[in-house]
């Protein structure tokens, strides 16, 4: 405990638990959260309450004078009137001062001291206090000490619901950003994932306007040269299993930034899915949950408190939280040079797209702003193709400009800097799902490597007529055969009807960017 005070903020509760370290979040967790628990591993298993996952339909951002050019409105970014703002603040703030105690967290956001943003979280869960201390960067005793004034506020007080009759509230939950304030306040949501994601909206938006890429996606690290690469890729892609390589150094899973000097992740911890979690597949992860981290909405053994990864009766979106010095390959500081490639993941269940690809620059802006993957055929009546998935910059929920404005500088810094950009298939060859077959994860780690091997760079290609990119023909590793997917298929004019129904599919979904790019990116994607 300690003296400090939270006044500034509006804050006047007597007891403030401020950066407490992890034995004192586990004994307050267990003393004041009823359901909270410890697992066999020593994890801390919390629970999130009706929410399990994130509520993008719910996110909003003040349409204030100085930045409301910049934002792309629209279904990722509503707009809210400040004094809505204000009042689900002051309505966050006021429930606060009701709880016995509060939990103040400092820490900071971009390993990059250069660029760093200072975050203070304040929160009534000693859950949610962990798991921001998990994921923000940890300062040191000397940091915190000197701390002072944060660049953004956390209110969380997400067990008391928004007022549904407030002007532009369409649910009990509301977790709204100011721009302007420097602050993002949370009601009706106890998902922890809600702080994490708001940490990185406001990097999407200050970032880029100092002319830095924010990026969602993992990066890793070659330990001998230092030469690092991004993986982009939706649910489903491989991005957590191809940046899980033991013979690379991990920068981070899931959030970085590209500077003029070269990457940094944005976080200091990892937040990985736990369901069907093994050691056997992903040992790094396994072995990190363990004490300190937390366990989210898992079923767990009362006899025992050993977890049931496979139990998706709470919910499927397990999650666990933990600082990512527990994972051992890890590069601390989360630092390192310019890309020498850049990775988009796809997992193509119209078994259309090439193996591996490369892409030029302005290519590189159309597939970016695409962000694209495709789902098999789900369970309802009648359904029975793959489904496209299109996220702009595979991380639509989270951008704040136009998704041209992160493509121009991925460009930019693909030029400048002389990095490899690559499009990989992780799924279906041969076929379509239900007649083709997934891409073997060996194939794909032998093309990964050998692209991190620069073997790739000096390739044999031919170009694709439909999508305009240049095929990579010859992989160590890599049956020629499987390289061209038009020759994987026994029927050749079911793929060309397929790879144009794909290609029509690209088309419609970028008239959504056009008005926000150029000509050339605009007319960069496949033809019909």
């Amino acid at each position: 405990m300690s003296d400090f005070n939270l006044s500034a903020h509006g804050i006047n509760v007597e007891t403030i638990v401020r950066n407490p370290d992890v034995s004192t979040l586990y004994e307050e967790a267990i003393r004041h959260e009823p359901g909270t628990t410890i697992s066999d591993r020593g994890a801390l298993i919390a629970y999130s309450g009706e929410k399990t996952g994130r509520s993008p339909k719910d996110k909003r951002v003040v349409r204030d004078p100085q930045s409301e050019n910049n934002v792309w409105w629209g279904p990722v970014n509503f707009p809210l009137p400040e004094q809505v703002f204000m009042v689900n603040r002051e309505r966050a703030i006021d429930y606060l001062n009701t709880r016995p105690r509060l939990y103040c967290i400092d820490g900071y956001a971009g390993w990059d001291p250069e660029y760093r943003v200072k975050v203070r979280v304040i929160c009534a869960r000693p859950y949610h206090a962990l798991f921001m201390r998990n994921m923000l960067i940890r300062p040191s005793q000397e940091g915190l000490a000197n701390f002072g004034e944060p660049d953004l506020v956390i209110f969380n007080a997400g067990r008391f619901p928004a007022n549904r009759y407030t002007s532009g509230m369409t649910s009990k939950t509301s977790v709204d950003l100011s721009i302007e304030r420097q602050e993002v306040v949370i009601l009706g949501t106890e998902y922890a994932g809600e702080m994490k994601k708001a940490v990185f909206t406001f990097m999407n938006y200050s970032m880029p306007a100092e002319g830095i890429l924010s990026m969602h996606c993992s990066a890793t690290a070659d330990p001998e040269t230092g030469h690092s690469s991004v993986l982009f890729g939706l649910s489903g892609t491989g991005k957590t299993t191809l940046s899980a390589d033991p013979t690379r150094e991990l920068i981070g899973d899931d959030e970085h930034c590209w500077s003029d000097q070269g990457i940094f992740n944005i976080e200091g911890g990892c937040y990985a899915k736990a369901i069907y979690l093994t050691r056997e597949a992903e040992p790094q992860i396994f072995d990190a949950l363990n004490y300190g981290a937390v366990l989210e909405n898992v079923v767990y053994d009362k006899a025992d408190h050993h977890v049931d990864f496979s139990d998706t009766s709470f919910t499927e979106n397990t999650r666990g939280a933990y600082p990512i010095e527990s994972i051992e390959n890890a590069k601390i500081p989360c630092i390192a040079g310019h890309p020498t490639d850049v990775i988009f993941l796809t997992c193509d269940a119209f078994g259309v797209l090439p193996p591996v690809s490369k892409l030029t620059p302005t290519q590189a802006e159309y597939h970016f702003i695409s962000g694209y993957t495709a789902k098999v055929a789900g369970t309802e009546v009648g359904v029975t193709e793959p489904q496209a998935t299109f996220s702009p910059c595979f991380g639509g929920p989270f951008l704040v400009w136009h998704p041209g404005k992160y493509a121009r500088l991925l460009s930019e810094k693909i030029q400048t800097h002389g990095a490899n950009v690559w499009l990989i298939n992780t799924g279906w060859t041969g076929g379509a799902y239900g007649k083709g077959q997934r891409m073997k994860l060996s194939l794909t780690r032998a093309m990964i490597a050998a692209i991190y091997s620069g073997e790739l760079a000096k390739a044999p290609t031919e170009r694709d007529l439909i999508f305009g990119f240049d095929v990579i023909t010859k992989c160590s590793g890599v049956p020629s055969e499987v390289l061209k997917p038009r020759d994987t298929w026994s029927d050749q004019n079911a793929y060309d009807h397929a790879a144009k129904k794909l290609a029509g599919l690209f088309q419609d979904n970028f008239t959504t960017y056009r008005d926000g790019v150029t000509s050339e990116v605009a007319n960069a994607g496949p033809k019909v």
